[in-house]
Order: structure tokens, then sequence, then C-alpha cells
């Protein structure tokens, strides 16, 4: 069959639309949770720390982690912006890990920590950078929601509690860590919501990603 070049023209200019398309849908928000399940994502040593009610995923029990391994950016992301709803209950310590990736026990090796805590014992409070640029002052209240977002550009990271500027790190060319935190520096990676301790209990909903182009 022969194609005039008009018709070329014209698949051209259509396939040219078509990636368009599929590559600004990439940079659009993305949810990485359905409100019902715990499709997409995978615990580590104690499963039972984590569950769905009410649309929310309900972080209470042993220390445990939860890595996001779905289908969304292939759960790799370098330069993000990560949304989640949050409520912290009284004396509740939680953390939202990026550049992270999947393993069986312990506090994750690899990447960075954005603690959740608004009246725990440890003094480091929402949005800080945990163990690297901490914040001591708890940004909001127990019992009620917040919008906790994360952004990641470069060597930039910034934190926001309600759309208010917690932290503005920039990971300098040659980052000093101690040997336990040597993988807390910049790369790429999955996300990940820690159960701290059994007296924690912290729920997420409407958790959504979009890449930065």
């Amino acid at each position: 069959m022969r194609i005039g070049l008009l018709g070329v023209c014209l698949l051209v200019l259509a396939s040219g639309t078509s990636v368009q398309a599929a590559e600004q849908a990439r940079h659009d928000w993305q949810s990485l949770f359905d409100g019902k399940t715990l499709e997409g994502w995978r615990a580590s040593e104690a499963p039972g720390s984590f569950d769905v009610r009410d649309g929310a995923i309900v972080v209470r029990g042993p220390r445990s982690h939860l890595f996001y391994v779905g289908a969304v950016g292939h759960h790799d992301f370098r330069d993000f912006e990560l949304q989640l709803d949050v409520m912290t209950k009284p004396g509740a310590n939680s953390g939202v890990y990026f550049h992270t990736a999947w393993q069986d026990e312990g506090w994750p090796a690899k990447g960075y920590e954005v603690q959740v805590n608004n009246s725990q014992s440890d003094p480091k409070r929402t949005g800080g950078l945990y163990a690297v640029k901490d914040n001591y002052q708890a940004p909001v209240k127990d019992d009620v929601w917040f919008t906790l977002r994360i952004r990641v550009e470069g060597d930039r990271i910034r934190t926001f509690v309600d759309d208010k500027p917690i932290v503005d790190y920039t990971q300098p060319e040659q980052p000093e860590r101690p040997a336990d935190m040597s993988g807390r520096v910049l790369s790429s990676g999955t996300f990940a919501l820690q159960a701290h301790d059994p007296d924690s209990e912290v729920h997420y909903r409407n958790i959504k990603v979009r890449v930065l182009p």
C-alpha cells in the first residue's frame, strides 16, 4: 500500500502528539494509593503494622516499613514532588522515606527520611530531614489532617506542611555522613512509610507523585 506525502505527514504528526501526550501525563500528578487496598505497596518485617481504614493507610504496630513497589514510574524516582495528607495521633512517630529501596528488615539504609512527629519524645519534628537538617518546631497539632509535600530537584530538597516551607536543603558535592548513615544521599529510588513503634499511630491518605522535568 502506498501512502502519499500528506498521509506520512499526518502519521508523523499523530505520533509526535502521542509522544507529547505521554510525556505530559508522566509529569502530571499520579496516585500511588487507591484508598482501598495496599496494592502496589509491600511491608517489611511486620506487615500487620499497616492497614487501610476509611480511605487511609493506618500505621500502628512494631517497626516496619511500607515500600511503594507499584507501576508508577517503575517505583524509581529522581526529581519529583510527593504529596500526602497526614494525621498524627498524640505521641506518634513516623516518617516518609524517598530515594530508598526495599529491604527485609531494619531502618532503611538508603535514602532520606522526612520526619513525621508532632508530639513524641524525640524532639525532631514533622518536615525535617531526619539527622541531616532537622526541624524542632511542630508545624501542626495532632489529630488534624495536614498536607506534607516533598520536592526534590537536582541537589535541592524542600519540604512543606500545608504549603508552609519547613526545610530547604541543598546537598553538598561531598556530603559528610557518619558510617551508619552513608546511604543518606541523593540518588533515585522509591518511597516508604515508617511504622516506628507499637505506640505510634499515623494515618496517610491521598498519596500522589509527579515527576519533575
